[in-house]
């Protein structure tokens, strides 16, 4: 495979910025939060400031139980939405110093395939239990999903067209077998959309079976893997924008008002074809993009183009550690730490508010770990 130039021009991107974008870190940081414990700290405040307001945030700190959309439905989409945004950036670093087209083939290949490892390890492989052992993961799903995207656009090169074809393409199709192709030997009466009669889930219990998360289906099986490639898809196309123009509040505006679309037609597709994670059904496809772009708008805008950065330390720390702190929290006990070192303090606190101060002491445990890795500037790249 012929070599390309070092002073050759990237022959995936345009004239715009280029370099590590801060707003991705900290959006990432943001978004892993609420898995290091943000979640169980906003949900708290029911308990400690009883009312409608606080009630209603803490039910969006919990998933659907199956169709719909709250808040932690958006943590794990948002996730591999950001590492698609981040994949042109890498993909331009590789092509300026050289790298052949082999290498950046096999080096995404490789990151995939590890993450779909660290994905099995983290649902129990070292247990050895190997009649049940979960083989998907959302580390695996965000691997697959991240991998056949990031093939696609490299391979496409410079046509962008494919690139967003293959979206609705995609969308589309899924949407397609969902509500129309019924589980084999289930009740034809019964709803295509649910557990027992949607073929998702008749392909995960059929082929996978004690290796689910759950007895009917795995909320990160086989065939819903499909359209999360989309979402990476839509993250990449989206740092290919951000790579093209200036950071300007045009471009903030842009895409603002793209995720705006996004939620909308989400929301529509949404009244015939239910918003639903543990399928990861087209609509909810659309409308985890419209969240997802918003959120990338403001902290871009705020960020890039004002260029205000001193806050987004503490987002920062987390967001370039976000595989450490997720694995961290499967086999380092954060909890134990956070009750010797806080558990006197918070025992004085009123009772009331005692699960909100247990929760602030354990983000306070995970971030100071993940402080002093960033500030020996350590990090796990996968």
């Amino acid at each position: 495979m012929k070599e390309v130039s070092k002073t050759q021009k990237s022959p995936f991107l345009g004239e715009g910025q280029g370099g590590r974008l801060c707003s991705i870190d900290a959006l990432r940081g943001f978004d892993m939060l609420f898995i290091m414990g943000g979640a169980g700290l906003l949900a708290s405040l029911a308990q400690w400031f009883p009312c409608d307001f606080t009630q209603a945030l803490a039910e969006q700190m919990e998933h659907v139980e199956w169709n719909g959309l709250r808040h932690h439905d958006t943590i794990f989409p948002l996730f591999l939405f950001i590492a698609g945004i981040s994949f042109p950036f890498s993909l331009q670093k590789q092509v300026e110093k050289g790298k052949s087209m082999t290498s950046i083939y096999l080096k995404i290949l490789r990151r995939g395939l590890m993450l779909i490892l660290l994905g099995i390890i983290y649902g129990g492989l070292l247990k050895f239990e190997f009649a049940t052992q979960r083989i998907p993961s959302v580390l695996g799903r965000i691997g697959l999903a991240w991998m056949f995207a990031a093939l696609f656009f490299t391979a496409t090169g410079k046509k962008l067209w494919p690139k967003v074809a293959v979206v609705p393409v995609i969308l589309i199709a899924y949407w397609l077998v969902s509500a129309f192709v019924h589980a084999p030997g289930v009740d034809p009466s019964i709803d295509p959309l649910t557990r027992e009669g949607n073929i998702a889930c008749y392909i995960d219990r059929t082929l996978l079976g004690a290796h689910c998360y759950k007895p009917d289906y795995d909320p990160e099986g086989l065939l819903s893997t499909i359209p999360a490639i989309c979402t990476a898809m839509l993250g990449m196309l989206t740092g290919l924008f951000v790579q093209r123009f200036k950071a300007t509040t045009k471009t903030a505006v842009v895409i603002f008002a793209a995720g705006v679309v996004f939620a909308l037609l989400g929301a529509a597709w949404n009244a015939v074809y239910p918003i639903n994670k543990a399928l990861w059904s087209s609509s909810f496809v659309l409308a985890v993009a419209g969240y997802s772009l918003v959120m990338f708008a403001l902290f871009y805008y705020i960020i890039e183009v004002l260029g205000w950065r001193r806050w987004t330390l503490f987002f920062t720390v987390i967001g370039m550690n976000s595989i450490t702190i997720y694995l961290g929290q499967k086999f380092i006990n954060f909890s134990y730490t956070s009750e010797k070192l806080f558990g006197g303090l918070v025992g004085m606190m009123p009772e009331a508010s005692q699960p909100f101060f247990t929760s602030a002491a354990y983000i306070a445990v995970c971030w100071l770990f993940l402080y002093f890795l960033y500030r020996k500037r350590v990090f796990l790249k996968v």
